[in-house]
Order: structure tokens, then C-alpha cells, then sequence
């Protein structure tokens, strides 16, 4: 575990932003693998999914928390708090700001919150430069470089970058390694995630979920994987792993919904998680997913537990 030479780095980073800042994209593009969902709703990271990211000279863990918001239910409230501790704890803190929106109080927002952590050097990362020209490109880092001096602190970095186009994502993971403290590696060569599987599988499965439905699901929507076992009887060379979970959603509306017309709906999210499964366990994969109403789960504190917030 130890490090080969006396100058090795390693730490935690995380990546603060709105929701939809792109955090999770980048999150993946600098693993280079699939571990924090992605999806264009607001709001859909609740875990804090760690990516680690190896490098010969240093090992960067990445610690990627949901969107900081004005609360408006008991969840939002402990994803605000989740957000807040984490803050606390990391060796550098990458701010992820979109080049295509001005700007706006939500950013400001956060901002002000972690001016207030003194001691942690803070890296602005304009996010989705692909979607921009050059001038409003140079506006948007002025605007940041001002942000900072408002609120009586410098950027370390201001870094732009699109990770959908893979730009700048190397120098990202340099300028935010070059920002952490000396020591040895923290998790063995070869792990991209200390999240549970079933944590992960479960992401998955919700993420497929929300692929395509109206608005009013995002929130409602969570996943609770109840056994993942291997099934009895396979031959070595064809083993197959058993699946079971639950789609949990606050209202019977909401089941016609995610089942869609015949099933279909619920046959293609089966479908869609099942190959991202297979993909991160490297194993045949034989899902069963159930539908099933939890009234107002976001707002009791029983149902928030079992359902592990």
C-alpha cells in the first residue's frame, strides 16, 4: 500500500455546484468509468459516491455530493447537511460552474457558503464549455474571478472544461492533485469506488428509471436493491447473478407512470440497468424489479430511513 516515492499525494476532492452543474460527469470522466449517476434532472446524486482516480505520483478520491438547494422537504434538508459535512472533511474543493448560464443567486449561493471554509484551497471549474464561443467564455471567468472577490477569497485555479468533449479533464486531475496533502495511497491500485455494489446497483436502476419521464418523478423516485445472490446451481464458467428490487414512488399516479403502457416502461428500464449492472460487476445478471407506492416518503422520517437516508 505504501508509496514508492517520498513525494506521493493523496486526498479527497470534492465537487460542489447547482444541481445539473455537470459535477457527475466530471466525476466519470476522470475515473474512467461509470460510478455517479448522470441525468439531465436536477437533483438526482443522493449518495455521496466516491471515484478514485490513480495516477503514478498521487491518488485523487473523489467525493461527489448532491446539489446544495433551498430545502423544501425533510430530504432536501439531509441533503443539505450531507453536503455541509462533507465540505468539512475534504483537502480541496472544486466548484462546478456551467460556461452556458450567467451566474445566478443558486451559485452565489454556494458560493458564499464555501468562502466561509477557510483553510481549504477552492478550484472554480467552468463545466459544458462545449456549449459556448470564446467570448462568452472569457466573460464567464471574469465573472468568477469577481465572485471570489466579493466574497474575500482568490481561486486557487479556475480551470475550464468539458468533460463530454474529454477537454481539459487530465489537467483537472493535476491542477487538483498539485492541491493535496503529501501521503500514502488510501485505497488498493485498481478500486474506483468504496460505495457498496448494492448502493451502485441500486443508482443504476434509478437512473435508468428516470431516463424520459415527466417532471414531477425525479423526487419521488427512490431504489431499494433487497438481495443480490448468486444463482444456485450454475456451472463455474456461466454463473449468474439474482437480483431484487424496488422502485419506490410516493403515489399510485406515479406507478402508471414508471410501468408504462403493458409494462414496456418498466421492461426497458429492466432492460437499460441491466447491461449497466453487468458492465460494473462484470457478470450475467438476471434483474426483478417490483413497483411500489411509499406515500410521501420524502417528508417521514420512518420511510426516509428504510429507505436509507
Amino acid at each position: 500500500m505504501n508509496a514508492p516515492s517520498s513525494s506521493y499525494r493523496s486526498g479527497f476532492a470534492c465537487f460542489v455546484g447547482r444541481p445539473n452543474a455537470g459535477k457527475s460527469t466530471l466525476t466519470n470522466a476522470l475515473v474512467g468509468t461509470k460510478v455517479a449517476i448522470t441525468s439531465d434532472r436536477p437533483q438526482t446524486t443522493r449518495h455521496t459516491v466516491r471515484g478514485i482516480v490513480h495516477r503514478p505520483d498521487a491518488q485523487l478520491v473523489l467525493v461527489d455530493t448532491p446539489g446544495l438547494h433551498k430545502p423544501r422537504t425533510l430530504l432536501g434538508e439531509r441533503l443539505n447537511d450531507l453536503v455541509r459535512t462533507t465540505w468539512a472533511e475534504v483537502d480541496v474543493i472544486g466548484f462546478c460552474l456551467p460556461a452556458d448560464q450567467k451566474i445566478g443567486p443558486g451559485d452565489k449561493f454556494i458560493a458564499k457558503e464555501i468562502a466561509g471554509i477557510k483553510k481549504t484551497p477552492k478550484v472554480a471549474i467552468v463545466t459544458k464549455t462545449d456549449l459556448v464561443d470564446s467570448k462568452r467564455l472569457a466573460e464567464q471567468l471574469i465573472a468568477i474571478h469577481q465572485l471570489g472577490i466579493e466574497l474575500g477569497f482568490e481561486w486557487d485555479e479556475i480551470i475550464p472544461v468539458s468533460a463530454v468533449g474529454d477537454k481539459q479533464v487530465e489537467l483537472v486531475a493535476d491542477l487538483l492533485t498539485k492541491l493535496l496533502p503529501e501521503g500514502d495511497q488510501l485505497y488498493p491500485e485498481g478500486d474506483l469506488t468504496d460505495e457498496p455494489e448494492q448502493v451502485m446497483v441500486a443508482e443504476l436502476i434509478r437512473e435508468a428509471a428516470l431516463e424520459g419521464v415527466r417532471d414531477e418523478l425525479p423526487h419521488s423516485l427512490a431504489v431499494v436493491v433487497e438481495e443480490m445472490l448468486p444463482r444456485e446451481g450454475r456451472p463455474a464458467d456461466r454463473p449468474l447473478l439474482d437480483i431484487h428490487a424496488n422502485v419506490y414512488i410516493e403515489r399510485q399516479s406515479q406507478k402508471a407512470i414508471v410501468i408504462g403502457a403493458k409494462g414496456a416502461r418498466l421492461k426497458h428500464v429492466g432492460t437499460t440497468a441491466r447491461k449497466h449492472i453487468e458492465a460494473l460487476l462484470g457478470t450475467p445478471v438476471y434483474l426483478d424489479l417490483h413497483v411500489k407506492v411509499a406515500k410521501d416518503w420524502q417528508r417521514d422520517p420512518k420511510q426516509l430511513r428504510k429507505l436509507g437516508f
